[in-house]
């Protein structure tokens, strides 16, 4: 989200200047929007408000009459929001994946523009010279870091240092199905639970990924926290009940004390085991906080994630 006019922030305060206004995706709008009067039984007080669709990624929301909605709401509206996609050559599993090209467009390019399409500021985080020289060469922004990070968690919080922003996303540079609506309900978790150190998202897993250990699965608890995640099939079902499972996708938003106490901990046992750092989180007692989509993605480790990956996307395209 970015400030449109000067004097946008003091209208929150005071509900003057009311030719002032703010910009911000419309996508993160429209998503939080729905949510907020669903959850809330009613209408939020935006009577009288104009957009301004003259942006392609941006609406301008007048504050005017609508001054009630901005001061109830000053929070959602000046947060401002960096993603950051850790991209980098060493993968194990499948070397180069970041550079690969799938449907014609190297996997990085793909990641980045749906991040772009949500309408949030975005930075490739790299350790890579020829990564960097794609980036320029694409006009993507990106910076380089550190070659000794352990895991992506540790690369964003290395740009937190330099690049000031209230919540940062981290987008998986592997995940090229990523779309516009990933980026805006995870804003969204992140904004209406004011309390969430860290967020993420998952959705109902397909049956062909239940034993899949590159599918990782995530549990909740009635509040949407997360109880933990696995590359095992999670719950067991001892009774053949059939109970639901949920994959996790590898979209995080943290704020920016999340990401310092995870960077001042130690590699925990749990992580250790599973090859998942989230859990570092868990075993530390830092809650996660779960939003749940409808859009599946596949996460490209393998030759044959990347090939299942390219297929979902010209169907996609066909449609």
């Amino acid at each position: 989200m970015a400030w449109g006019r000067s004097g946008a922030k003091n209208i929150l305060a005071s509900g003057a200047q009311p030719h002032a206004g703010i910009r911000f995706s419309v996508g993160v709008f429209s998503h939080t929007l729905a949510r907020l009067n669903s959850a809330g039984g009613g209408s939020l007080p935006f009577e009288g408000g104009h957009f301004d669709a003259g942006c392609r990624n941006s609406v301008w929301v007048s504050p005017h009459p609508a001054c009630r909605f901005a001061a109830r709401h000053a929070t959602l509206l000046i947060m401002k929001m960096l993603a950051v996609v850790p991209a980098r050559l060493a993968s194990t599993r499948l070397p180069r994946k970041v550079l690969r090209p799938i449907a014609g467009e190297p996997m990085l390019a793909r990641v980045y523009a749906a991040v772009r399409a949500a309408g949030i500021e975005v930075v490739v985080a790299t350790d890579s010279d020829e990564i960097l020289a794609l980036c320029r060469e694409r006009g993507l922004a990106a910076r380089m870091t550190s070659s000794r990070h352990r895991s992506g968690t540790e690369r964003v919080h290395e740009i937190a240092q330099t690049m000031a922003a209230s919540i940062y996303l981290n987008v998986q540079g592997d995940e090229p199905l990523a779309r516009p609506e990933h980026i805006a309900q995870l804003s969204e978790l992140m904004l209406r639970r004011t309390e969430a150190p860290v967020g993420t998202l998952k959705t109902p897993c397909p049956e062909c990924d239940l034993a899949n250990p590159n599918a990782v699965k995530v549990v909740t608890d009635a509040e949407g926290r997360a109880l933990y995640f696995s590359r095992a099939t999670i719950p067991f079902d001892r009774d053949g009940v059939r109970p639901a499972y949920f994959k996790h996708l590898g979209f995080y938003a943290y704020r920016k004390a999340a990401l310092e106490r995870f960077c001042s901990l130690p590699e925990s046992a749990l992580e250790r085991s599973e090859r998942l750092e989230q859990l570092r989180f868990l075993e530390n007692g830092i809650p996660i906080y779960v939003a749940e989509t409808p859009y599946d993605t596949i996460g490209v480790d393998t030759e044959e994630d990347l090939r299942r990956a390219e297929q979902a996307l010209l169907r996609q395209a066909r449609t």
